[in-house]
């Protein structure tokens, strides 16, 4: 395996599941989401990227993409239901998520984490040059960054986390939580979506490691960790491009007519998530409809819910409700050939996507917590025109950059009514301003200023401990 100068580190590969029927790898996209963050980046930029290319038993090996070599990580079946389904998703995700749901911990699961936490740190040490950047992503590797420096104390080591970073409280229930705490500070910048997630993680340096230092600027272990807020953004060039295209115009322009060219049309686009405030949003719906405030005649909802996690117990149940409820919905309120909501639960590409997004009078992001929601800055940037209303989450990063968005408490679900309803109600030249804002904003801040911004920050993060 060749070495590289930047090194990135995250718990899946950016493949799409099924490959090319020539055998050739394709980048993996789907809607928000590590992939799509960094494909702009790493797409021209020479680079080696670690991580598990799905499925269990050893691994294969993989061609290049473009300029990206791969380095895929086995995980056995064992490995992929304590590591991933288990310490990862079952215990931080919940946890860090505001214990939305009722996190699970169990000893056997940590073991295993270390364990491919490990394999991870190897696998990365092997392939960085001397010298190297190595960038590490998320929750599920944040044990990687300091084994990483035991095994190659010369390589410049960063960490993302895209997810929030739950207040001191509730980090405090975590088991392992000085292994976790130390694993994530073995790296030279921590970064964080939001400013407060850096302010807790330094209340817990000093509480749990004796560290020393305030929010961007911790002392430890005769060292200087930087954190700071650098929030994720999209590829709005490339969104801008791709809603322009022929085939997406028409396709939008062919949704508008099966939906009805008369009907509002709300749309809400997201991973099959616990977070993600789907129920709440449906039952928000269907009492609008029931007290006559919406009516079907002249209205639709649209939820795509694409598949995540189907082997963890808690969504399958999610999915279970959801489609009960749909059903309840539509059965109670739609009429023949003409349902309240449209519901599917399937992977899009992004052409369809943005082709929705094109579609939407108003588009609902409405988790109960969110790192950033990457979808809401798609919609944004697949807009043509100073048109359509976004309906987003208090809760979600994007909500401190999209202030021009109709803000809304998901778990207020009076409250989301009347939001739906003045989005729907606005003055045109009310939305046009707006979208403009929003705009305006995500262009000057895109995928391109994030990666500059943290990789200038990374490279200066080697300061002394004085």
């Amino acid at each position: 395996m060749r070495q590289s100068s930047l090194v990135v580190v995250a718990n899946r590969l950016p493949l799409d599941d099924n490959a090319a029927p020539d055998g050739a790898c394709e980048w993996r996209r789907s809607p928000g989401g590590l992939a799509g963050a960094l494909h702009a980046i790493l797409e021209q930029t020479p680079a080696t990227w670690v991580g598990w290319g799905g499925g269990v038993g050893p691994a294969r090996d993989l061609p290049d993409i473009g300029t990206l070599r791969l380095r895929p990580v086995s995980l056995s079946e064992d490995e992929l239901a304590g590591y991933y389904e288990g310490f990862a998703n079952s215990t931080l995700w919940p946890l860090y998520h505001d214990a939305v749901e009722q996190p699970v911990f169990d000893r056997g699961w940590w073991e295993t984490y270390r364990t491919v936490n490990r394999r991870f740190a190897e696998a990365a040490a092997e392939v960085a040059e001397p010298g190297a950047t190595v960038w590490v992503q998320d929750y599920h590797l944040q044990l990687v960054p300091q084994m990483i420096r035991e095994l190659r104390p010369d390589v410049r080591i960063g960490f993302f986390l895209h997810v929030p970073f739950p207040p001191p409280e509730l980090f405090m229930q975590l088991p392992r939580r000085i292994e976790l705490l130390r694993g994530m500070l073995g790296a030279d910048l921590v970064g964080f979506q939001r400013p407060q997630a850096a302010h807790n993680v330094a209340q817990l340096a000093q509480k749990l490691l004796g560290a020393r230092g305030a929010d961007e600027r911790i002392l430890l272990d005769d060292r200087v960790v930087l954190t700071g807020a650098f929030p994720v953004s999209i590829d709005v060039a490339e969104m801008r491009s791709l809603s322009a295209r022929p085939y997406v115009v028409n396709q939008a322009r062919q949704l508008r007519h099966d939906l009805g060219a008369h009907k509002r049309v709300l749309l809400s686009v997201d991973r099959l998530d616990y977070t993600k405030g789907i129920e709440h949003r449906l039952t928000a719906y269907s009492e609008l409809i029931r007290d006559g405030r919406v009516k079907v005649r002249d209205t639709v909802m649209v939820q795509v819910a694409v598949p995540s996690r189907e082997r963890v117990e808690s969504y399958r149940g999610l999915r279970d409700r959801i489609e009960r409820e749909v059903g309840r919905i539509n059965g109670e309120y739609g009429r023949v050939g003409e349902p309240a909501i449209h519901y599917l639960n399937q992977p899009f590409d992004r052409a369809d996507l943005a082709a929705l997004y094109q579609t939407a009078d108003v588009m609902v992001v409405t988790p109960l917590r969110d790192g950033m929601n990457l979808v809401a800055k798609e919609f944004v940037a697949a807009r043509r025109e100073d048109n359509g209303a976004l309906v987003l989450s208090e809760f979600a990063g994007a909500a401190a950059e999209l202030e021009d968005a109709f803000l809304v408490n998901p778990h207020d679900v009076d409250g989301l009514k009347e939001t739906l309803l003045h989005a729907l109600a606005a003055d045109p030249d009310d939305l046009a301003t707006r979208m403009k804002g929003m705009r305006d904003y995500i262009t000057s801040n895109d995928i391109h200023a994030w990666a500059r911004a943290y990789l200038t920050a990374l490279h200066e993060s080697r300061v002394p401990a004085v």
